[in-house]
């Protein structure tokens, strides 16, 4: 009898903690993501995995945890949702990046987003979204990209977002806005460009467009005056405004229209959209004459130096090292411009340029902890080796900045020089794609871009370098080779040294260590064997991907973030594998082809110098 009542006591504790795991959810992140799930439409599948009885969220596609399994982001961004916003996500408390753009979700922004003090980004451009701005959003004092433009959001900008200091990034264009826009705090740095297309908003009088009141006791003589008086101011007004009428066509895809070259030594505070175009005299001073104890790295396109400006804030100044020639100025202001609209948290933010008929020089944030490059393989003895989570991290962000410029940019932006050196990490190891749009920038006067190879020896793709055409799947070969110097801390141009044999080839090298899980030779020793085996494997499994001699089996950088994100690598591992399979039979009485995969021999023999000039 005791033995029965037993046995019901032990079923009766299993149920009920059956039913506490599964049915109370104490995982309320995981609640208020699954109320999101429940207030959106998903035509396409893309929430297919955020199921409820997995207590977890982090293992939900299009979600980012930290080490605390604790979310971070929420990437949802052109993924053709349709429905509202729900209060919950204020739950989210450790939230940093909320990307929600580009769907067609309606409703109000929810007051509760203002709850997630860790927010970094918010996302909620191009929706349907109505209502107020909320005043609660003032709160998010580590907010740097505040995005709600194309929605039609309506009502007075609140006064709070002012006191955001961290925000670098305004963009509230194309709503239904209205009362005066704000001119304090950190509002002061921003261009009409961010509050463009609201019929309703005022932009605040500027001392160029005061036309001044004459006292109604002076005679009709100086009654015209006063009139020619604000003729003339009004057409002051027009001048000044000029620049930004014709910047605000030219981003409306108006070919014809091309904004003012404005001398900077005249005025260094010009401001094009959101660049400050900085004097010659500014940089000078900042970079101590360019010094060379200021140099903090070299490239195929000039020097950079370590500045401080007179605000304080520090920059890295890059100085161009291309010959100039006259007539190239219109050319270079419109692709510099071209280069500032690319604005992605894991890309480089373009600050302001200067240009004069000798100098062209690029100013961007300064980045605290330099590059990839340099964090693998030139770190002092006291910085630790970079672990494998941020290892990941870089990965994933580098890919997400890639596909924006290939997927979210008009025209879209090839970087063509893809390497850990040109990966940059901020405060927070965040990955941050660097020069992006230079090769273009630097062809200014070129008229073909496929006339100049550029790029770094051993991350160039097979086809680019013997045809000098490039594509978004150049990048793609590049960022593959990226990956393994992740993985393994050496260079491209070391790797092949790795394999120790001539008579193979890098690819089918790493292939083969990967087929017999002798990973411990490819991973980088620093890390001291703390990663995880089935991880190493996934992220080799990518480069490889990215790596095929044929661009048109490259995935594109979209699939590959799909991929890192655990959806997809799988499946498009297998296909590969079963054509390589049906390649080898066919060939098998032929000899290699020496254009079908990465010969690391025909350019190993080179020094790993950048490219350039024709081919």
């Amino acid at each position: 009898m005791e033995q029965g009542v037993s046995s019901i006591w032990h079923t009766l504790c299993l149920i009920l903690l059956f039913s506490y795991f599964h049915h109370a959810s104490p995982n309320a992140e995981g609640d208020a993501l699954y109320a999101l799930k429940n207030g959106l439409a998903d035509p396409n599948g893309v929430l297919q995995s955020w199921d409820p009885t997995l207590v977890n969220p982090c293992t939900w596609f299009h979600v980012t945890c930290n080490s605390d399994n604790s979310v971070t982001r929420v990437d949802l961004g052109n993924a053709n949702l349709t429905g509202e916003l729900v209060q919950q996500l204020g739950q989210l408390s450790n939230l940093q990046y909320l990307e929600l753009y580009s769907n067609n979700i309606s409703g109000i922004v929810p007051n509760e987003l203002g709850n997630l003090m860790n927010l970094v980004s918010l996302d909620l451009y191009l929706n349907k979204l109505s209502g107020p701005i909320p005043e609660t959003l003032g709160k998010l004092q580590r907010l740097r990209f505040l995005r709600l433009n194309n929605n039609s959001l309506s009502g007075q900008i609140p006064r709070s977002l002012t006191a955001i200091t961290t925000l670098q990034v305004l963009d509230l264009s194309f709503n239904h806005l209205s009362g005066t826009v704000p001119t304090n705090g950190s509002f002061s740095m921003f261009t009409p460009i961010s509050f463009n297309g609201n019929k309703k908003l005022v932009m605040p009088a500027t001392p160029s467009t005061i036309v001044p009141t004459m006292p109604s006791s002076k005679s009709g003589a100086n009654s015209a005056t006063g009139a020619i008086a604000g003729g003339v101011a009004a057409g002051a007004a027009l001048l000044f405004a000029a620049p930004a009428i014709a910047l605000a066509w030219w981003r409306r895809r108006k070919p014809q229209e091309h904004f003012f070259d404005v001398p900077a030594e005249e005025d260094p505070e010009v401001h094009l959209g959101q660049l400050k175009r900085f004097s010659l005299r500014e940089l000078q001073v900042a970079t101590d004459n360019f010094s060379h104890k200021n140099i903090l790295g070299r490239g195929g396109f000039g020097k950079v130096y370590k500045g401080r400006l007179a605000d304080g804030s520090l920059v890295a100044v890059k100085r161009l090292k291309e010959e100039r020639n006259q007539g190239g100025e219109l050319q270079f202001q419109t692709e510099v411009e071209m280069i500032s609209m690319a604005v992605h948290r894991n890309l480089l933010r373009l600050r302001g340029f200067c240009m004069t008929p000798t100098e062209r020089l690029l100013v961007y944030p300064y980045m605290a902890n330099g590059s990839v490059a340099s964090c693998l393989r030139e770190r002092p003895e006291t910085q630790p080796p970079l672990n494998w989570e941020i290892r990941k991290r870089i990965a994933l962000g580098s890919a997400r900045g890639l596909a924006y410029l290939h997927d979210h940019c008009d025209p879209k932006i090839i970087h063509r020089d893809v390497k850990a050196a040109n990966i940059l990490l901020d405060e927070e190891y965040e990955a941050v794609v660097g020069d992006f749009g230079l090769a273009k920038l630097m062809d200014y006067k070129d008229t073909h871009v496929t006339t100049a190879v550029r790029g770094t020896i051993g991350h160039i793709a097979p086809e680019y370098l013997s045809t000098g055409k490039s594509n978004e799947k150049t990048d793609v070969f590049g960022y593959g080779v990226m990956l393994l110097e992740l993985i393994t801390g050496q260079r491209a141009f070391d790797l092949a040294r790795l394999a120790n044999d001539d008579d193979v080839m890098l690819l089918d090298w790493v292939k083969g260590l990967l087929k017999e899980k002798k990973l411990e030779t490819l991973v980088d020793a620093d890390m001291q064997g703390n990663y995880i085996d089935a991880e190493v494997e996934q992220l080799i499994k990518v480069a490889l991907l990215c790596t095929q001699g044929s661009p048109l089996e490259r995935p594109k950088m979209s699939e590959v973030v799909r991929m890192l994100e655990g959806d997809g690598l799988a499946e498009r591992w297998e296909e590969w594998q079963k054509e390589e399979t049906f390649r080898q039979e066919i060939n098998h009485n032929y000899p290699h082809h020496p254009g079908a995969e990465w010969i690391p021999d025909s350019t190993f023999n080179l020094r790993p110098d950048e490219l350039s000039g024709p081919r």
